[in-house]
Parts: C-alpha cells; sequence; structure tokens
C-alpha cells in the first residue's frame, strides 16, 4: 500500500500514560522488526518519537499520507473531525484502516484497568503482544503511579 512506513510515537499532554515515549518507541521497533521479518517484501517501517503536532511532524519527516486505526463508530467520528482538521492545517490527506473484530473494543484505558485490578496481565493475550504483557508485569510489579491511580495500588 505504502512506499515506507513511518511509525511516529508522540506524547498528548492530555493524557497520563504508563510508558515513556521511549519506552513505547522501544517495544514499537521490537514488533515491527518482528512483523517486517514475517513480511519480507513490504515496505520500511521505522519508529521514531516527534514532539508537538502529528500532522508538524508528518510534513518534517516527508509524509504524504496520515495512516490512522480505527476501531469502533466512535473513533471513526473522531478521526473523521482530526482529519478534516490535519488537512485544513497541513495539505496531509488521512487514509483509515478498521481494526480487526477482536480489537473493536480494546483501549489503553481498559488495558491499564485490567493490569491495575486484575491479577494477572497475561489474561490479556488475545489483546497484546508477549512483549507488552511482560512490560505491564514489570509497571505492576513497581507499582506504577498510573496504575495505583487507576485503583491498583495501595489505600485504593
Amino acid at each position: 500500500m505504502f512506499d515506507r512506513l513511518i511509525v511516529g510515537v508522540g506524547r498528548n499532554p492530555d493524557k497520563s500514560t504508563l510508558f515513556s515515549v521511549d519506552e513505547r518507541v522501544r517495544m514499537l521497533k521490537t514488533l515491527t522488526e518482528q512483523l517486517c521479518c514475517d513480511e519480507p517484501d513490504g515496505a520500511p517501517v521505522t519508529v521514531t518519537p516527534y514532539e508537538g503536532l502529528t500532522v508538524d511532524a508528518a510534513k518534517q519527516l516527508g509524509a504524504s499520507i496520515l495512516l490512522r486505526g480505527v476501531r469502533n463508530l466512535n473513533d471513526m467520528q473522531y478521526e473523521a473531525q482530526q482529519a478534516v482538521t490535519n488537512r485544513q492545517l497541513s495539505g496531509l490527506e488521512t487514509a483509515f484502516v478498521m481494526a480487526g473484530q477482536s480489537f473493536a473494543y480494546v483501549s489503553s484505558t481498559l488495558i491499564r484497568q485490567v493490569t491495575a485490578m486484575g491479577s494477572d496481565p497475561s489474561v490479556l493475550a488475545s489483546m497484546c503482544p508477549a512483549l507488552v504483557i511482560d512490560a505491564l508485569l514489570a509497571k505492576k510489579r513497581e507499582n506504577h503511579e498510573v496504575l495505583r491511580r487507576t485503583g491498583g495500588g495501595p489505600g485504593n
């Protein structure tokens, strides 16, 4: 579909994240390398962190299209609004890829809640790669602040 794919990892100041940008970049690099080994004829994939607006980073990186995943109708409404805004700001078009049915209602909030309040994040195996589950277990063992606020730590 594309000559190359750049996975941009940004920071949304309105969200509390469990993993830092650097941690997400490391995991994504490992996971995309595994995927690319499975698809040797696919387009090259790079993973890079960025600051600021996605459209500014995309332009700076030479992107011509933004590729966005859509899980369900709620996502589609939000993503359509973003696509129109992004086109206005930068002239970049947006292409959408629908998630598979098994991911239609998976969210980072749900993953954090199961990790924080459940006894074993490995139950998320159908939703998360093993690498991510291992990282979730490490965050749970260290009693990460985001998990404590979610309800999984002492005093909650």
